[in-house]
């Protein structure tokens, strides 16, 4: 189902005169305005010609695109792929759309990781910010300056808990062998876990071009979450390094784990426009292991909202998880969506 949203103008109030000085003013005697000179005829013609300035409008995501917001399901997910899986014993519990290959913004960070810590780098070398690691995809800033020096250890944290954009390109920029191998030893890991579905062209998930599935990064998810390291920096709601002589503090981009009440053992979030919302989750409900997987969640808090009616739906009378009913009936795949081949 597409989500259209509302857009309302808003009028300017002018200011309100005072109702003292009304009686004043009808006492002034009315003095007549000089006219104002001509137009220059040029002037008219330029500005007649001028195009209307064009309001810039989001990109749709590719799951808009693809029509994957029409697949219903009796849970009214806002997120056009959804997939929960049960981590012990791979039982699908709900599936919508798995093997849609989507952009997966940030969520590329979560393999990023993986190979820093797979690698065995130290996490106590110190790594510079260059100029080549600002954002020439969207362009969008961060508050790791030209220059500023951290440890690994401390850009991978802030990478997986604040999805740092240049904390994770200096990561996979400084992986032996430099960036280009570090993305084919991300392509390489893909298919190693079984990921066909999967590409990788840079580290930081800013890029489009880095697509998977559902069902493929569920995979991803559960390997990741056997690295003790991995669950404890991503799952870290707040972290204060020095950038100079200031201390800064960066929070988490999932505000589940602001909230307390989920145990969760792994997470990352995403977003691009090409991407919409997206979350990857591992956590314990009712006494089970399980991963959850939302892309394309159209709206600002849609991925948590689609979490939380999950959570609802499993711990509730009608849970599978209980025995009582079996999971619903979910649309398992709208169609079988191809990846933009990356160039």
């Amino acid at each position: 189902m597409l989500l259209t949203g509302l857009t309302a103008s808003l009028v300017p109030v002018q200011p309100a005169q005072a109702a003292t000085a009304s009686s004043s003013k009808a006492k002034v005697k009315s003095v007549r305005k000089a006219k104002p000179a001509p137009r220059s005829p040029r002037k008219v013609a330029a500005r007649a010609a001028a195009p209307a300035r064009e309001v810039a409008l989001s990109k749709p995501s590719f799951g808009t695109m693809y029509g994957l917001h029409d697949t219903e399901d009796p849970l009214d997910l806002k997120s056009s792929v959804a997939y929960v899986v049960d981590q012990d014993t791979n039982e699908v519990l709900f599936s919508k759309n798995p093997s849609a290959v989507l952009p997966i913004a940030s969520i590329t960070k979560l393999m990023t990781a993986l190979l820093v810590v797979e690698a065995n780098q130290s996490l106590d070398e110190k790594l510079e910010i260059t100029d080549e690691d600002k954002d020439t995809e969207k362009f969008t800033g961060s508050r790791l300056a030209i220059g500023t020096e951290l440890t690994r250890g401390e850009l991978l944290h802030l990478a997986l808990m604040s999805s740092e954009n240049r904390a994770a390109h200096a990561l996979g920029r400084n992986y032996p062998g430099g960036l280009e191998a570090f993305v084919a030893a991300m392509n390489a890991k893909a298919r190693a876990l079984g990921m066909m579905d999967t590409h990788y062209v840079e580290p930081t998930g800013l890029s489009s071009r880095n697509q998977s599935s559902a069902a493929d990064l569920a995979k991803l998810v559960k390997v990741a979450h056997a690295f003790p390291l991995i669950r404890e920096l991503s799952t870290s709601s707040e972290y204060t390094v020095a950038l100079g002589r200031r201390q800064v503090r960066f929070g988490t981009t999932n505000g589940l784990v602001r909230k307390g009440d989920w145990d969760i053992g792994l997470q990352k979030t995403g977003f691009i426009n090409e991407a919409g919302q997206c979350l990857v989750m591992q956590a314990q409900l009712a006494g089970r292991k399980l991963i959850m997987v939302f892309l394309d969640s159209a709206g600002k808090y849609s991925r948590i909202g689609d979490a939380e009616r999950v959570r609802k739906w499993l711990t509730g009378a009608a849970s599978p998880l209980a025995g009582v009913a079996t999971a619903p009936a979910a649309a398992t795949t709208a169609a079988v969506i191809p990846a933009v081949s990356a160039k």
